[in-house]
């Protein structure tokens, strides 16, 4: 459940601070006031691209929603995330925009938009203004059933993408095959002849890098000699540190008897003296091992282009080179053993096809079955919408291609008058109809569905009158075992609320800004008076819808 929403420099929101309820949590005001600003902001802070409109100048904009989360199974579905509740069963999902960036949090953690989206997902469900439009695409009908049937599809759909992955893996293997005789030896002569290239090189590991080392070294043989040995000469010619250091033990040695301290001083002296000695054996050594032969560094020049060549064709690195010599010869093997790898994986093909195409059978049939309770669930739900002759069925075809999800599409098909016959939604429904066919939707989905939030943005275009009163029974009755939160310029909805908050537009410091106040009972009254028009009597009429509503909500 949403307990708290907070927003903060989101369009002309300054700042809200909005504490929601259970049951039915209802936002009214004046057009324009700045009502979907909150649905536009609460899609912000659950990682839909949010248009920079949203943005007041360089401030940044920020959204958080606190959840409370119950449930078992929920729980470990957000752990599986890595994204759980506190002990108190708090999350709190957070994001914050600039011109520049936007930065998303769950529970003070950084998260990417993707995890943000799939954890949100679990918890909150909006259907915004337009939504219902996507109720015409097939795609989304599919989505819908599979919605409704997914305990029963569960393992079906997850076998299915199983087999569909093991088919679309024997279908790329088998096109490995489909080449000719002529091309097949082609290959193989090419495969041979790099395979002789990458074998015949003699690669080591690490041999380039010892190479390269050895190379820098014989190429600045001069300098270093030179070098050396000057450094030999420094320490220890005429004149050289050794020999300073010699003379400087020598005279502390005489009056080291007079001071305890210069007894300090000369061991100290005679410790750096040793320590001299041992640096120029160590590079008289050094210079006397040196060879700079530059036989060798031709040597070591022609070993590199032949690596160098080879890098530029099978890898960068040993590794990468001796991986493509493995692909080389199992793709050989594969090319010399052909007509017998290519009966082998035809006939994995065709055993993966037929395993696919029975999932996806199997799931269809399932499909097939629950549609049949779907439909039927609809219908229900239309005629409580005042849809009081109305047909509901869902029509199958079969796709072209075989996919993750099977091989189905489908489609309602509706009949909102007698006599009429079942036609696809594009043909039948208008765009108020549309919008109580996806409340329709919503409620009987809500009844398996395990999101404990649903928003509805202006669910009410549209309709008026008796289809009011029908739409604000159905959204009630949602909510008696979901958190709904619905804008609306309709009193009959407005009246069924549990919790009612009014936007409204004001004119503070030269600036609009929108702000959110909850209201009490007799403001409550006040709302609905303006609503239905405020008339002499509007509020005789506003007390008795809120009495009907309250009277209503006690019997379901």
């Amino acid at each position: 459940m949403l307990l708290n929403l907070h927003v903060k420099n989101v369009a002309l929101i300054d700042e809200a601070d909005v504490s929601l309820g259970e049951g039915l949590n209802v936002l009214t005001g004046e057009t324009g006031a700045g009502k979907s600003i909150l649905i536009d902001a609460v899609n912000m802070a659950l990682g839909v691209r949010s248009g920079r409109s949203l943005l007041r100048g360089e401030q940044a904009a920020g959204a958080q929603l606190l959840f409370q989360v119950s449930g078992r199974e929920k729980k470990e579905a957000l752990a599986a995330l890595d994204a759980e509740p506190d002990e108190e069963g708090m999350l709190l999902i957070a994001r914050r925009m600039t011109q520049g960036r936007s930065i998303s949090r769950i529970n003070d953690e950084t998260v990417t938009v993707s995890k943000l989206r799939a954890v949100t997902g679990l918890l909150i469900d909006i259907h915004g203004q337009h939504e219902h439009q996507s109720l015409l695409q097939k795609q989304k009908q599919l989505e819908i059933l599979d919605a409704y049937a997914r305990y029963r599809e569960g393992s079906a759909k997850e076998k299915m993408r199983e087999a569909y992955q093991a088919y679309e893996a024997a279908k790329r293997e088998l096109a490995s095959y489909q080449i000719g005789e002529e091309e097949r030896l082609r290959e193989l002569s090419f495969l041979e002849y790099e395979i002789g290239e990458l074998q015949g090189a003699g690669l080591k590991a690490g041999e380039l890098e010892e190479l390269e080392r050895r190379r820098r070294l014989l190429a600045g043989g001069q300098r270093i000699a030179l070098a050396v040995g000057k450094a030999e000469a420094f320490l220890d010619g005429d004149g050289g540190a050794g020999e300073l250091l010699g003379r400087a033990v020598r005279e502390l040695s005489e009056v080291s008897g007079y001071d305890e301290e210069l007894s300090g001083l000369l061991s100290q002296a005679m410790d750096a003296e040793a320590l001299l000695d041992d640096l120029v054996r160590t590079v008289r050594d050094y210079g006397q091992q040196l060879v700079f032969d530059e036989g060798e560094l031709l040597e070591i020049e022609k070993r590199l282009d032949i690596l160098h060549n080879l890098q530029s064709k099978y890898g960068e690195t040993y590794e990468e080179m001796m991986e493509t010599l493995e692909a080389c010869k199992e793709r050989q093997q594969q090319l010399l053993a052909f007509d017998r790898r290519k009966e082998e994986a035809e006939k994995a093909y065709q055993a993966a096809e037929e395993e696919a195409l029975s999932l996806a059978g199997e799931l269809s049939r399932i499909r097939k079955e629950e549609a049949l309770h779907l439909t039927e669930s609809i219908r229900t739900a239309l005629v409580d919408l005042n849809f009081l002759e109305v047909q509901v069925s869902m029509e199958f075809s079969r796709k072209e291609k075989l996919g993750p999800d099977g091989y189905d599409e489908a489609e309602f098909l509706i009949s909102t008058n007698p006599g009429e016959d079942l036609k696809p939604l594009a043909q039948v429904a208008s765009g108020g109809e549309l919008s109580r066919i996806m409340l329709a939707v919503k409620a009987v989905l809500a009844d398996t569905d395990e999101i404990d939030t649903l928003i509805f943005d202006e669910i009410d275009a549209g309709i008026s009158g008796r289809t009011a009163r029908r739409v604000a029974e159905k959204l009630a009755a949602i909510a008696k075992n979901h958190q709904v939160i619905c804008i609306t310029h309709l009193p009959q909805i407005a009246a069924m609320a549990d919790c009612h908050y009014k936007i409204e537009k004001k004119a503070r410091d030269g600036r609009t800004i929108t702000t959110v106040t909850q209201l009490d009972e007799e403001e409550q009254i006040g709302e609905l008076v303006r609503l239905l028009g405020d008339t002499a009597a509007a509020e005789q009429n506003a007390r008795e819808l809120k009495r009907l509503a309250e009277a209503y909500k006690k019997q379901i």
